[in-house]
């Protein structure tokens, strides 16, 4: 969205104090940990950009803004990095196929403090690189968080599979952390893909990346599930008529705030009743 655009639809300008009250109003407290998916540009003209939003989000769950010490609460944002997947599988745009084996060879392995974010945006991106955030090692989808429960909740989170119990998402799935889509839609909602890793006959497919092991660069494969977020707005629809998702305003997003797990224990059950069919055994 151009930014004349975004002007043209702001009453105010939005500000760090206007987010943060707007945050608490909506149902987030200081110790909570919150999963936050964002849009800057739904936000209206925000005072400051990313920078304000990362502030404000800070402010609401109680993060020192600058160093993540001294805090009470915590923040989490997913950081995938999309590039460093199988180009064979790229789609949007495909590339030619005789560049396959070049980067196969030379993409350079992911390192957390480098590599970029991929479709996560401006907000997302910002705060990988927030002092005192810390970035979980998964080489494609790995979570960023900075505050109290920071180290713990990036900690060891292991290739495949890449968004199961013992991955970030499991951890906020344990500390009943809640899940802030702010300005985003349910078919953005990461957390819904610990449900696919749940629910049974999930079929599965070879993956790849360059990452580091022991010390040197490798071309990795590996297989996980064929995580698929194509009906996650259909399991958020249906959620959001069970009356536990809280709908409000931040600045001129709108906005929605629910239970981790109690969305993915609801996905699992919609999962098993909409999209798995058995067959045989087969997923249908």
């Amino acid at each position: 969205m151009k930014e004349q655009t975004i002007i043209d639809q702001t009453a105010h300008p939005v500000t760090v104090a206007r987010i943060a009250h707007d945050l608490r109003q909506l149902g987030i407290r200081p110790g909570d940990t919150v999963l936050v998916h964002s849009s800057l540009s739904s936000l209206g003209w925000v005072c400051g950009g990313a920078q304000a939003a990362i502030q404000g989000l800070m402010q609401a769950v109680g993060v020192g803004a600058h160093t993540g010490e001294h805090t009470e609460g915590t923040l989490v944002m997913p950081a995938q990095s999309g590039d460093w997947s199988d180009p064979a599988k790229w789609e949007n745009p495909p590339i030619p196929g005789k560049w396959i084996d070049i980067i196969y060879k030379e993409m350079p392995a992911y390192e957390p403090a480098l590599t970029p974010t991929r479709g996560m945006g401006r907000i997302a991106e910002m705060f990988r690189t927030w002092p005192g955030t810390r970035r979980s090692g998964h080489p494609q989808v790995s979570f960023c968080a900075n505050g109290k429960h920071a180290e713990r909740i990036v900690a060891d989170h292991p290739l495949t599979p890449q968004f199961g119990m013992a991955s970030p998402l499991g951890k906020l799935y344990h500390e009943r952390a809640k899940v802030l889509l702010m300005g985003a839609r349910f078919d953005t909602c990461t957390s819904l893909h610990l449900a696919e890793a749940l629910v049974p006959n999930m079929p599965v497919m070879k993956m790849g990346t360059a990452m580091l092991e022991n010390g040197q660069r490798v071309w990795k494969w590996f297989t996980d599930f064929a995580y698929d977020s194509e009906d996650f707005a259909n399991i958020g629809a249906a959620f959001e008529r069970e009356g536990t998702v809280i709908c409000g305003k931040v600045g001129n997003a709108d906005c929605k705030l629910f239970d981790i797990a109690a969305a993915v224990d609801f996905a699992v059950k919609w999962l098993g009743e909409h999209r798995l069919k058995q067959e045989n055994g087969a997923w249908a």
